[in-house]
């Protein structure tokens, strides 16, 4: 496998799922700096240092499984988009199947969705809307105004772990289980554009596109560690406008990673296989 080969012919949209945020609920920000005794009696650590060294803990870790959820709220209606894959730490690579919520206008049922998501690009299959069953669209996160953190319906689970290299501010909630595996539980609030500074070359034009693009630069979150530092699950709020409304609407993105070393092989798509055409329902916005 190539890893440079997604450096191809681009298809351009601002609303890869068609997505329509309406409405949304606020969220507040996170507590002070200090180190409540309960951490320091843990051995934890400080819990910026902790939380700005998650995504090099994942590479540590090379790969897993990972799960996503996102929820906002369509049409007075909340909904939920749901992911389950593989990722590859080290190469920035992932193969996520991605479920749409069902259409409460009994419209037909939509496909799942094959996501790949490689360093600024993401790839889709079953996008629907006059493309090819056979074909993939690609999509540059760079030029997106989230980054992908929102745009494909999951964020890219080492893209949401780079975005806690902008914690400001950050405490320890305390010990807890995930699916068995002691867990420390941390609430903060990270910034995009501080994490678009120290993020990866590869990572950090998505961040600083999405610091651009979204209503607020900070990023309220609640992240999970187990023992070894690594993330196993990281909640994460985004303050989003998408174009169709002048007020910004909350999106909560979930993910869960787990089975640390899973194999992880993730093949892009071959030239011939990439879309060129037009997506018919972004016939009116720029791109190609």
């Amino acid at each position: 496998m190539e890893r440079r080969q997604y450096r191809r012919r681009t298809v351009r949209t601002a609303g890869a799922l068609g997505l329509t945020l309406a409405l949304g609920t606020g969220v507040g920000g996170c507590s002070d700096l200090g180190l409540p005794a309960e951490d320091v009696s843990s051995g934890a650590g400080d819990p910026i240092t902790l939380l700005t060294g998650a995504a090099a803990a994942l590479t540590d870790a090379g790969s897993s499984k990972a799960g996503t959820a996102m929820e906002m709220a369509t049409g007075g209606t909340r909904v939920t988009i749901r992911g389950k894959g593989v990722y590859d730490y080290v190469h920035r690579l992932g193969r996520l199947t991605v479920v749409l919520p069902e259409d409460p206008a009994g419209a037909e049922e939509h496909r799942p969705l094959t996501e790949l998501l490689a360093p600024g690009a993401l790839f889709m299959k079953n996008r629907g809307a006059g493309v090819p069953t056979d074909k993939w669209v690609r999509v540059e996160t760079a030029t997106l105004s989230d980054g992908n953190l929102v745009t494909g319906g999951v964020t890219d689970p080492y893209t949401a772990a780079e975005v806690l290299r902008g914690t400001r501010r950050a405490s320890y909630v305390g010990r807890t289980e995930l699916a068995g595996v002691p867990v420390r539980h941390y609430r903060g609030t990270a910034d995009l554009a501080r994490a678009a500074r120290y993020a990866p070359a590869d990572v950090r034009k998505s961040l600083a596109a999405a610091a651009k693009g979204f209503a607020t630069e900070q990023v309220p979150f609640d992240a999970y560690l187990d023992d070894q530092g690594r993330l196993r699950k990281l909640r994460q709020r985004f303050s989003f406008v998408n174009g169709r409304q002048k007020t910004p609407v909350a999106v909560t993105s979930t993910t869960l990673l787990y089975d640390f070393g899973a194999p992880a092989v993730v093949a892009l798509p071959h030239e011939r296989d990439i879309y060129a055409g037009r997506i018919a329902e972004d016939a009116g916005t720029d791109g190609a």
